[in-house]
This record gives structure tokens, C-alpha cells and sequence, in this order.
């Protein structure tokens, strides 16, 4: 979360407004070791603010054995509450988890249609393709830009037999090249997303 929210490791946010959003809208990560343990959510006054994540999900060792291996789970999860309920809250118009935002209307084209449910089969051009029926609208935002802002880091690029179920553009340069629309959003330097992917070893300082 360190290297995703101040990247140049420099002791402060890249993006304050994101910070703030999260603070504001109560952002938090459930880390669980067993299933049972996510019967907490039921308890929780604003359980839609937070994002799970699993004890043996996290590897990170995946960032030092060349990006092979098992998934370090921990990259997608904790990406997923920065833009679920920083971005989204931060950026309503642009990166709001809503049909006709500018992230929505991206993630459209990937998908080869706006589907508010998960469609039967996507159409043959589309090279994002989450299937997951549990999945709404605004979940399949957030899992798309997690594919996209990850495949630009370069985190998947030995994972294309791994994900080509669900994502296809699996390299900066794919992205580049044939989603247009997200790779300018989140490439553009006003919103200050990731530009160096994370390895687990936060350098930057902190002041009180």
C-alpha cells in the first residue's frame, strides 16, 4: 500500500486527494487467515468500504523470483481499495465505478459492449472478459483497472497462459497499443497513479 500510494518513496502521498478519500470514506483491508473470518463484514457499520485479502494469498517472494510463481494476491487486493474507494470517491467523473464515467466508458470498449450483468459470452473482439456473475458493474471496474495499471508495471508478463481468460493485454505495450482509452487515463501524471511496479521494500521516510 506504501509503494502503490507514494510510489517515488519520497515519505508523502502522490496523490493526496486519493489519501483523503480513503481516510474520509472509512477505507480498510481485512486481512483473514480462515473463510470463517469474513463473517466480520456482517458486523461492520460500512462493510462496502473495505477489501479482504487472505493471509496465504500474500507472497512476497513473487517480487523476488523474477514475477514467477504463485500471484502475490496482495498487489491486486490492496490496488483494488485504492481505486474502489480512493480514485472512485476522488475522481466521481473520471474513475467513479459508474456507467458513463470516463473509466466505465473505457472498460465498455474492452468488453466489446456496456453489459450491466455478465453477458453469455463476450463478443470475439474483446480482450477483457471477467466472468465472474457476482461481479457487478462497479466490481468490473475495478478488476479492469487492475488488469490495466498492472499490466503496464509489467507484473504479468509471464502470466499471459495464467489470465487470457479474463485479460489479454498482458504488457505495457499491448495496452499501449489497443486500449487506448485506459492506458491514457492512467498514464496521465494529473492523477499520479503507479508508474514503478511495487517489490514489498518501502524505502520512504515519515514524518509526525
Amino acid at each position: 500500500a506504501a509503494e502503490l500510494l507514494d510510489n517515488d518513496e519520497d515519505g508523502q502521498p502522490d496523490n493526496p486527494l486519493v489519501v483523503e478519500a480513503l481516510k474520509e470514506n472509512h477505507g480498510f483491508l481485512l486481512v483473514w487467515k480462515n473463510e470463517s473470518d469474513l463473517n466480520i463484514f456482517d458486523s461492520l457499520e460500512n462493510p462496502d468500504a473495505g477489501q479482504d485479502l487472505g493471509a496465504d494469498e500474500t507472497i512476497p517472494s513473487w517480487h523476488t523470483n523474477g514475477n514467477i510463481g504463485q500471484f502475490d494476491a496482495s498487489l491486486e487486493e490492496v490496488l483494488h481499495l485504492i481505486t474502489h474507494i480512493g480514485y472512485h470517491n476522488a475522481y466521481p467523473n473520471v474513475f467513479g465505478e459508474t456507467i458513463g464515467s470516463s473509466v466505465g466508458d473505457a472498460m465498455d470498449i474492452a468488453r466489446g459492449g456496456q453489459f450491466t450483468s455478465i453477458p453469455a459470452s463476450y463478443p470475439s473482439g474483446a480482450w477483457y472478459t471477467y466472468d465472474d456473475d457476482s461481479c457487478d458493474y462497479a466490481c468490473q471496474v475495478t478488476e479492469y483497472v487492475f488488469w490495466a495499471l498492472t499490466s503496464i508495471l509489467g507484473a504479468h508478463e509471464n502470466r499471459l497462459d495464467e489470465i487470457d481468460n479474463e485479460w489479454l493485454l498482458n504488457t505495457a505495450a499491448k495496452v499501449q497499443q489497443t486500449d487506448t482509452a485506459i492506458y491514457t487515463l492512467l498514464t496521465d501524471p494529473q492523477y499520479h497513479f503507479p508508474t514503478i511496479l511495487p517489490d514489498g521494500q518501502y524505502n520512504g521516510q515519515t514524518s509526525n
